[in-house]
């Protein structure tokens, strides 16, 4: 339950701290004074939206806090998974500076707005006027009918499921057209990867051919250089290596003379060495260079093919292009891997098929299950509210396709007069039936669900007098085992709570500010009075203010 509101800076709002006490609360007030500006104080704290523009003091912080006693409420698994202490006397805060920046607060750890939501859903419910033309909606219809089926931990692990499911098909949607558009890129890859390499590409191969083609195409200059340099050294005039031998043997014979000749001998046996070596390989290699124009052919072909690859993938060596060639195998892999990933696609969207309609039937049966409860249960309340011929009859329609909701789409019919045909209620019911109705469901929905406060701004719209009267009993029922808070301009309602606040203006020479206060006996009769006869009291209204307190 809310035990403690304390607002600085926000709206009209200078300063306030009240505290608020358990079962049927009212808030009373005239028009503007301020209780409209309380509900979007405390929505701010639930995790509504902020705005910059409520600031009362535009160069100082707003700030909101909510005390909330939550002991008897099953909420130790929303603080554990999120990492928060668990107080029995939970405060929730929200700051918003000057520039619209906001921060919110759990037991004084900084959280995100969605997380102060979820956890202010489990809370409070903030029942605005406008939130009664919500009964026109198929939306709020089904969840009326959840909420009293106990569907709310099935319905969450199948939207779970359904989100999911939501998202594969998408994904094998977009990989269908992937496929689609690949079965035009694979051959025109494929044909560019076979070229590549039935080309036979290899690291270095460029340099290989282009030094192999210099050789070929001057062969025969080549081997001519090598027999003129085979002849000088062993034959011929010259004879290198016979020359070299005899000096060589000389100083051979003249090394054991003197120690300096025998290391010139040493290195003249070196060099003969060397050179004799030298030798076979000139001869070697002129035997094996000859003039091959087939093999010219051969080669040049490959250079020009290599050259043409190049340009045509805009690179510039052997190298780049088995990049290229890795890069498209990699592209083909991809897209024969399409067809694996859409087949392996659909079978996790079978699966979630079978998961989705396993917890759709559930939903149903459960919806199913209560409509009779559920259309009684609300007969006997409108009766109480002074509809004795009002029913509501809940059909339960069957969808072909899963939706967020499941399978089932729920529709209100209504009539409040006898014999009368039974209709849309947005096309049949008046205001004050409407308000009646939204109460009914209300308080059946509440005595199922353990909620801990319940806030009414005006739901008594469009009823007054003996109406209004059963409508202030039914929430005071309601208080039995919550938190109900009233905020009402009729003083049959008003009578019935068990503490009674009133919001109003105080104004200076300066600033108008909104404030409140809780009323105590004496001035609960003015208020009721004032409610009953307008500004000018008489003691005929007080004297039926007492009767109504009574």
């Amino acid at each position: 339950m809310l035990k403690h509101l304390f607002i600085e800076n926000y709206a009209l709002i200078e300063k306030l701290d009240i505290d608020f006490a358990d079962g049927f609360s009212i808030i009373t007030g005239e028009t503007g004074a301020g209780k409209s500006i309380l509900l979007g104080a405390l929505g701010l704290i639930l995790g509504q939206r902020n705005d910059s523009q409520v600031l009362f003091d535009k160069n100082k912080k707003c700030i909101i806090e909510g005390t909330f006693y939550i002991k008897d409420y099953d909420l130790h698994n929303f603080f554990n998974s999120n990492q928060l202490d668990f107080e029995e006397n939970t405060i929730l805060r929200r700051e918003i500076n000057a520039q619209g920046k906001s921060r919110a607060f759990i037991n004084d750890t900084p959280v995100n707005i969605n997380l102060l939501k979820e956890l202010g859903e489990g809370l409070v419910d903030i029942h605005s006027q406008h939130k009664t033309l919500a009964l026109n909606n198929s939306e709020f219809q089904l969840a009326v009918v959840d909420n009293y089926a106990k569907n709310t931990d099935t319905l969450k692990n199948y939207q779970q499921e359904f989100k999911t499911y939501v998202l594969l098909k998408k994904e094998f949607e977009e990989v269908k057209e992937q496929e689609k558009q690949s079965k035009v890129d694979r051959d025109y890859y494929q044909f560019l990867f076979d070229e590549l390499e039935a080309s036979s590409l290899k690291i270095g191969e460029q340099s290989e051919i282009e030094s192999e083609l210099e050789t070929l195409n001057h062969a025969e200059e080549i081997k001519s250089g090598l027999s003129k340099t085979s002849v000088s050294m062993s034959n011929g005039d010259l004879n290198l290596l016979s020359s070299i031998s005899e000096i060589k043997n000389i100083l051979t014979n003249l090394s054991k003379f003197n120690p300096e000749i025998k290391e010139l001998q040493e290195r003249i046996n070196a060099c003969y060495i060397e050179l004799k070596d030298v030798s076979s390989e000139i001869e070697k290699l002129e035997n094996e260079i000859s003039y091959n124009p087939a093999r010219i052919e051969e080669i040049s072909l490959k250079l020009d093919n290599l050259i043409r690859l190049q340009q045509k993938h805009h690179v510039g060596t052997t190298e780049e292009l088995l990049e290229v060639m890795n890069s498209i195998s990699d592209k083909l892999l991809n897209i024969n891997s399409l067809e694996e990933k859409i087949a392996k696609l659909q079978l996790e969207i079978n699966r979630k098929i079978e998961i989705l309609a396993d917890l759709s039937e559930k939903l149903s049966k459960n919806r199913f299950q209560i409509v009779d409860s559920i259309e009684n249960e609300l007969q006997s309340l409108l009766v109480s509210l002074g509809m004795p011929n009002g029913q509501l009859k809940v059909e339960i329609l069957p969808l072909s396709d899963f939706t967020l909701f499941g399978k089932d789409k729920v529709k209100f019919l209504f009539t409040a007069n006898k014999g009368a045909e039974m209709n849309e209620v947005s096309k049949i019911a008046s205001g004050g039936e409407l308000s009646r109705l939204m109460l009914s469901i209300k308080s059946l929905i509440s005595q199922r669900n353990l909620l801990p406060t319940i806030i009414f701004d005006e739901i008594d719209s469009g009823v007054s007098g003996e109406i209004a009267a059963k409508m202030g009993n039914i929430m005071n029922e309601m208080s039995a085992s919550m938190q109900v808070i009233a905020i009402t301009h009729l003083p049959q309602i008003a009578a019935k709570g068990k503490t009674h606040y009133f919001v109003y203006k105080e104004t200076d020479d300066e600033l108008t500010r909104s404030a409140i206060k809780k009323l105590n006996n004496e001035e609960r009769v003015v208020e009721i009075a004032k409610m009953l006869s307008g500004e000018k009291m008489t003691e005929t209204a007080v004297k039926a203010a007492k009767e109504l307190l009574n």
